[in-house]
């Protein structure tokens, strides 16, 4: 199975309609592919889903999932922020929803002093104002928090996939806030992997920070990746696609590498359940269905 599970189109911050995505999947060999809008938030947020289109979002992508069943297996997901009041107030309405599966992620830490929403992920400018006017500049309490959070996500939500789980790194891009080889971080990654463990979720390997240029190695990094498969938890392969072209990028970069360090397989659903698929068989795939990108914006 060739999926990708991690995708985003117009009625969130992706580029194009959702058929654009399923057209490309199918001209790539793809045999799966998920939709994960960002889910609406309750404060305004120029990247998520608003409110009132949800339902529309549901049910065009089970009207897809009809009309190119010969050709794709098609699920519907989304990506589901966690703070942890937000995710207490919402989290019986998204149950609600019959998702195929979830994606959990954090982007937000905490609020500005008129109340605005930081988000980690913003431009480099934004994360240094939050960073030294909510934290006063100490970079360790923000990244013990972002862990703190993905663990309390874990363990309260029991989303199927973890998305982009270093995600934080991201700004090292443009200033060494911190070194990845730290004692304490290092421990705040070991704690955080033991919590997934005794978890029923997988863990993502997100290409997108890596063909985007926004980090030097996957979400998460090689090291983590080789203690991940240490402690034998399961992961999945996304692109975090935002247009139809991204699709598969950074794909044989990232199965080279998962197959060098020594993982086995991949979980892929097949519409009941999660089930490993040899990465051998994907690469043997990979080979014949699409030609590697190389990364332009590195």
């Amino acid at each position: 199975m060739l999926t990708n599970y991690h995708s985003h189109s117009n009625y969130c911050d992706g580029s194009n309609p959702l058929e654009d995505y399923i057209l490309e999947a199918i001209n790539l060999g793809f045999t799966g592919y998920g939709f994960s809008s960002h889910a609406p938030l309750p404060f305004a947020c120029q990247w998520a889903m608003p409110n009132n289109q949800i339902q529309d979002y549901l049910r065009r992508i089970d009207y897809l999932k009809n009309k190119w069943k010969e050709e794709l297996m098609i699920w519907k997901s989304l990506e589901i922020d966690y703070l942890p009041k937000i995710s207490d107030e919402r989290r019986e309405s998204l149950k609600q929803l019959a998702l195929d599966y979830t994606i959990g992620s954090v982007h937000f830490l905490d609020y500005f002093a008129d109340g605005t929403p930081w988000a980690i992920d913003d431009s480099h400018r934004k994360f240094k104002l939050g960073l030294d006017e909510i934290f006063q500049g100490d970079i360790q309490k923000v990244i013990k928090k972002y862990y703190q959070y993905i663990r309390k996500m874990v363990r309260e939500e029991q989303y199927t996939i973890i998305g982009h789980l270093d995600k934080i790194k991201m700004h090292n891009k443009y200033f060494p806030y911190f070194d990845e080889q730290e004692a304490w971080y290092k421990e705040e990654i070991d704690n955080t992997l033991n919590t997934i463990k005794i978890s029923s979720s997988f863990i993502e390997v997100n290409t997108r920070g890596w063909y985007k240029g926004k980090s030097k190695d996957l979400y998460p990094s090689t090291w983590i990746l080789e203690e991940i498969a240490k402690k034998e938890i399961p992961i999945v392969l996304n692109s975090d696609a935002h247009m139809p072209s991204e699709i598969s990028l950074g794909f044989d970069f990232a199965l080279e590498k998962l197959k060098t360090i020594g993982f086995q397989s991949l979980k892929n659903y097949n519409g009941i359940e999660w089930v490993d698929t040899p990465i051998e068989s994907i690469l043997n795939r990979t080979e014949k269905t699409f030609v590697y990108k190389e990364n332009i914006k590195r």
